[in-house]
């Protein structure tokens, strides 16, 4: 399993399997702004590393990530299952994929705090919240890497290429495969979402980013597909279809979060028609 941004919060509850869906429920349709960020003084665009602090939300992340989900997830990676957590190292610009299973198997006094701080890193919007900060030794020198939204590089993302290296050998060779399925929930629509632009500098920008971040998410499910068509992995999707209209009316609003749950919740229940490809693939 993988997670990036706001996916990388409710990946660990959904890779724990179904004890741990009350959690889930919870985070994803209980929070409000003063469990997620402090608001910072318009001066915070010129002086600060962010326009909001998000120490609430490290506090949040702590409650739920405690002791026994650290040996849970230490569990779940001992029985041969990964979670996948992005991030991005913006000194670097490289995009960086934490195993967080790993980290909680390793016994070490920091793993807890280090997965706490991986999932804030990865959805830490960059200027919106601050920067994580990671203690690193490179040749003997201690440095500090600067990581933020993973989503800075993908909104989502499969598995890196490396781990099918051997699949697309044996395929290439007529050997046969273990079958293998990919299973894509895209927290967003992937139809262009109509709205009146203001004719001004901020509105004209505004919408240009929004624009620029919604054809990131649709190329990247159209990237996770073709990835599958190399694999030789059966791909199903989901996404927020054209028929879910409640309109978003402020940040972490209870209403809508609950809406979009009992939405998706309801979709499942009568059996979801999973995408076999995106939308915009003929």
């Amino acid at each position: 399993m993988t997670g990036v941004s706001t996916g990388a919060l409710t990946a660990p509850f959904a890779y724990l399997g179904s004890r741990y869906d009350p959690q889930l429920r919870a985070v994803y349709t209980e929070l409000d702004v003063s469990r997620v960020l402090e608001t910072r003084s318009i001066t915070a665009a010129l002086w600060d590393d962010a326009m909001a602090d998000n120490s609430p939300l490290f506090k949040t992340i702590s409650v739920y990530l405690d002791d026994a989900m650290l040996a849970a997830l230490a569990k779940s990676y001992d029985e041969g299952r990964l979670l996948l957590i992005g991030t991005s190292d913006i000194d670097a610009q490289q995009p960086v994929i934490w195993n967080i299973g790993a980290i909680a198997k390793s016994g070490h006094p920091r793993a807890l705090d280090t997965i706490r701080r991986i999932l804030l890193a990865s959805a830490a919007i960059p200027g919106g919240f601050p920067p994580t900060l990671f203690d690193v030794t490179v040749d003997g020198v201690a440095y500090q890497e600067m990581h933020v939204d993973g989503g800075a590089f993908a909104q989502a993302f499969l598995y890196p290429a490396a781990m099918t290296r051997e699949r697309r050998e044996r395929m290439a060779k007529g050997k046969a495969v273990v079958s293998g399925k990919a299973y894509v929930i895209r927290n967003g629509r992937l139809d262009p979402d109509w709205a009146s632009t203001e004719r001004s500098t901020m509105g004209i920008g505004s919408r240009a980013i929004a624009t620029m971040i919604t054809a990131s998410g649709i190329n990247d499910v159209i990237r996770m597909y073709n990835t599958t068509l190399r694999d030789g992995v059966d791909f199903n999707l989901a996404y927020i279809g054209a028929d879910f209209n409640q309109k978003l009316p402020a940040p972490f609003d209870q209403g809508y979060m609950r809406g979009l749950y009992e939405y998706g919740y309801q979709h499942a229940r009568q059996g979801y028609a999973w995408a076999k490809k995106p939308p915009s693939v003929a």
